[in-house]
């Protein structure tokens, strides 16, 4: 994954979390960690669904463990829940979720 997702913001976030809200973990993390098979599942699972969710199994450092699983799989952290990590990352050719749109920034002329 060579091309850097742009950033979420915090409104974007909170949208993906209320989509996540009433999924259901797709894949789980269990105690042999992030391993290749793992992120194999879940990059195929944010192929097929854009926003997943992934269990942890007693994480020691769950926050450690969620971005490990965000970088490995070119997605963004959209939250971390207990022991549940909420991942994004919108399809390449096919995006189905639509972000809340962006506000323009106002023009630093007309202010004043």
């Amino acid at each position: 994954m060579t091309d850097e997702p742009t950033p979420l913001r915090g409104a974007e976030r909170q949208h993906l979390r209320g989509l996540a809200h009433s999924l259901s973990p797709v894949v789980q993390v269990g105690k042999g960690g992030v391993t290749d098979e793992v992120i194999a599942t879940a990059r195929r699972a944010l192929d097929d669904h854009e926003l997943i969710k992934v269990a942890l199994h007693r994480p020691k450092d769950k926050k450690a463990l969620a971005g490990e699983l965000a970088d490995r799989t070119g997605a963004q952290l959209c939250g971390l829940v207990g022991h549940r990590v909420i991942l994004y990352r919108a399809h390449p050719e096919r995006p189905r979720i639509v972000l809340p749109k962006r506000r323009a920034e106002p023009d630093e002329e007309s202010v004043g």
